[in-house]
């Protein structure tokens, strides 16, 4: 006997929070079930995980993607009966499970994809496709034309587990949404050195003088430090990939992170938050070195 739709899309929710994966039943329109009425309006305080931490225990499926959950008890509840029963199809919370979809809407998307992105699990979408990556950043949308990135306080459709295997989030996508992850507001330059140097201790490695490596390293930071508004952190990855795939051929050690750490200070010095100056950089040296063997 077929099982009815509902039910159907009750099992794939249930088999999905099985893995890890938090997952919601989604209405009409592709869009998550309103708030109920003492919800509207963010009155009930919003959920406790969401960027205003709240009280609310709602036992409904309020509040989109941060309703999403692996609890059976709770998708099984008689709160959220009237949900799956009403559901056209299941969605999940992909910064929930560690994930990050590159959701490409259209082919002009996902021929840039193939040519800018690492090969990673690819799953079909009406019109073009989702690239899913393992780790977390910011969600936007309209990154790029065609481009929506799904991670973070964000939900994205099930359409099954797709194809290829998930790689690391490459640092390619975290620029995409650079502008994003920068401080906006007024700039205040550090008292970082604007002074460059290059230390070769440690670097007997490395085929190249030290004039062209501070030649490369000295664009490299203008480069990021001309950015005062936003673009520091794209700049930044860019001037790390650049670096790492000059010295791809050198026997090394090259002294590489030395070099990353005056980059990061740059981006750092113009209003990039650390921990994302870090990541942009470690990325870019990453993907310079794999893009040059």
């Amino acid at each position: 006997m077929t099982q009815p739709i509902p039910q159907m899309h009750l099992r794939t929710g249930l088999s999905l929070a099985t893995t890890g994966i938090p997952v919601l039943p989604l209405s009409r329109g592709k869009r998550p079930f309103a708030n109920c009425p003492d919800c509207e309006k963010s009155r009930c305080g919003d959920r406790p995980h969401m960027k205003a931490a709240g009280p609310c225990q709602c036992p409904r499926p309020c509040h989109g993607w941060a309703a999403a959950t692996t609890d059976h008890a709770t998708l099984t509840s008689p709160g959220w009966d009237a949900a799956w029963r009403q559901a056209t199809a299941v969605a999940y919370h992909p910064g929930g499970a560690g994930l990050t979809v590159v959701d490409l809407d259209d082919a002009d998307a996902v021929a840039w994809a193939r040519q800018s992105l690492p090969p990673t699990r690819t799953v079909r979408t009406r019109r073009g496709q989702h690239w899913i990556y393992v780790r977390t950043m910011r969600s936007a949308n309209r990154v790029r034309p065609g481009v929506d990135i799904k991670s973070r306080m964000s939900y994205a459709r099930w359409l099954g587990p797709g194809t290829g295997t998930m790689q690391e989030l490459p640092g390619a996508v975290l620029a995409l949404v650079e502008g994003e992850e920068t401080t906006p507001r007024r700039v205040v330059v550090s008292s970082v050195s604007t002074r460059v140097t290059v230390d070769h201790t440690g670097s007997t490695g490395c085929r190249h003088t030290e004039r062209y490596v501070l030649t490369g390293l000295t664009r490299g930071l203008e480069k990021v430090r001309a950015c005062t508004k936003t673009g520091a952190g794209s700049q930044a990855y860019g001037a790390a990939s650049f670096l790492a795939s000059q010295h791809a051929g050198c026997p090394g050690p090259c002294g590489l992170e030395a070099l990353g750490r005056q980059i990061v200070e740059a981006a750092v010095s113009v209003g990039v938050p650390e921990p994302y100056a870090q990541r942009a950089v470690a990325n870019g040296l990453n993907t310079g070195k794999a893009s040059a063997s």
